[in-house]
């Protein structure tokens, strides 16, 4: 029941996401399809309504007024295919590419001259004129103003308005619809400002975090990868070296045809299914290593394997007081380390020693024989993880690892588990030491791993 509550937690979180990326994309849509009306919007409203004037002014106004109306649309249709572009640029997606400003730059410039000639001819009445300048760089500023930092737009729209104030100046426009010009392009400049920048500058701070969310539930999976290959070298070592042990031992016993054989194999194959459901539970993510079982474990083990073990201060849970998780990661402590006393060396007797202090557990495996063969490595001198995925048991609740050589063929791993408790980073509570309270480092302890 529990592995399907989980699979079913995982589909709701999935289709969470989902809706939520769905949700954003709808957004992103509504966001774009609002900046390109605005262009629409002003073209058939303050670009259509004045050049009505223009019929009654003769062929010349009415072909200025055509050509306006068509450089105007043409603008619009462009603008609405930039944008697109623009969007991405701004997002750091995709660059814009120049050349797509070239045609938009040239057909702002031709609306430029065909208003001012409008003017010139009187195809526009008073009010047109500062409606026709309001709408006149909306369709080419949409666009641009995602492209360029705010202050390179500021600083080229005030040149556009000064080149078309002094170019209606130029051809008699009296100085009451200048300052109106002048109005309208201040406001359009602002409006275009205000309502593409901010929008766009929103819509992609949450596809940034839409982004991160997609990066934290990758990193979630390749946590929780390593943390499965972690379990199963701890669950397996142990035991697959104790089989190897066992079947060793049973092949001699049968060559010189002892009974014990038998029982040798028996054995093999009860440890064989343990590990069997060992495996199981790891898939299953619910099993945690229990300190007093696994110190008995490995005494037994180690004890089947010809090596004395000397145990202290293992009274149970209540004689060390240390709350579970602490417990947890030191019985993987101790099931690694016996798992290492077989492989490694020609060990005779082995030590397990666990001690409490007032601000940490601390657990010491110390075994001699270590001299015998390279105490990090097998036969073929590869180094092992296991001691690398303890370093990673014990981070996580803020404690440390040490192993090395501590003298004559003797070596020792050193745990060290603090019991001061503090909010973690996700909420909950974890375990790690005060900066009074981290162990001293042991100078004889080698920054190897057995």
């Amino acid at each position: 029941m529990k592995g399907l509550r989980g699979v079913i937690g995982r589909v709701r979180g999935w289709r969470r996401g989902w809706h939520e990326r769905s949700k954003l994309q709808r957004i992103d849509l509504y966001t774009r399809v609002t900046l390109c009306s605005i262009t629409w919007f002003f073209a058939v409203s303050w670009g259509l309504l004045p050049l009505g004037d223009a019929l009654d002014e003769g062929p010349v106004a009415i072909a200025l007024a055509g050509a306006f109306l068509a450089a105007n649309i043409a603008q619009s249709v462009l603008s609405n295919r930039n944008v697109a572009l623009a969007f991405d640029d701004y997002r750091g997606t995709a660059p814009f590419p120049p050349g797509r400003l070239r045609l938009p730059f040239a057909l702002q410039a031709l609306m430029t001259g065909l208003l001012v000639a409008l003017a010139a001819v009187g195809g526009v009445q008073e009010e047109g004129l500062v409606l026709l300048v309001l709408d006149l760089p909306v369709a080419f500023g949409i666009p641009y103003v995602l492209l360029v930092p705010v202050r390179r737009f500021l600083l080229h729209s005030a040149a556009f308005a000064a080149a078309v104030l002094a170019l209606l100046a130029a051809v008699g426009v009296p100085g009451g619809l200048l300052f109106g010009a002048f109005v309208s392009l201040v406001v359009v400049v602002l409006l275009v400002l205000v309502s593409a920048r901010p929008s766009v500058w929103s819509l992609s701070v949450m596809w940034q975090a839409e982004e991160a969310r997609d990066m934290q539930a990758r990193l979630a999976v390749a946590e929780e990868r390593l943390r499965f290959g972690r379990d199963m070298h701890d669950v397996l070592g142990r035991n697959l070296s104790v089989i190897a042990l066992k079947s060793e031992l049973a092949v001699e016993l049968a060559q010189r045809q002892n009974p014990a054989a038998m029982d040798q194999m028996v054995e093999v194959q009860r440890i064989a299914r343990a590990s069997q459901q060992e495996v199981r539970d790891v898939v299953r993510g619910y099993r945690e290593a229990d300190l007093p079982t696994e110190l008995m474990g490995a005494q037994g083990v180690l004890q089947a394997a010809g090596i004395s073990v000397t145990v202290e201060g293992a009274d149970g849970p209540a004689g060390i007081g240390a709350p579970a998780a602490v417990q947890a990661a030191l019985g993987w402590v101790v099931r690694e380390t016996a798992t290492n006393v077989l492989r490694h060396g020609d060990p005779r007797h082995c030590w397990i020693r666990l001690a409490r202090t007032r601000d940490a557990v601390v657990l010491e495996v110390e075994n001699d024989g270590a001299g015998a063969t390279r105490p990090l490595g097998g036969a073929d001198g590869g180094g092992g993880s296991g001691l690398a995925g303890l370093r990673v048991r014990l981070g996580a609740l803020g404690g440390s690892l040490g192993a090395g050589a501590v003298g004559d063929d003797l070596f020792r791993v050193t745990a060290t588990v603090p019991l001061t408790a503090r909010p973690g980073t996700n909420g909950r509570l974890t375990l790690s030491p005060e900066p009074s309270a981290a162990p001293s480092p042991d100078p004889s302890v080698l920054p190897e791993e057995r």
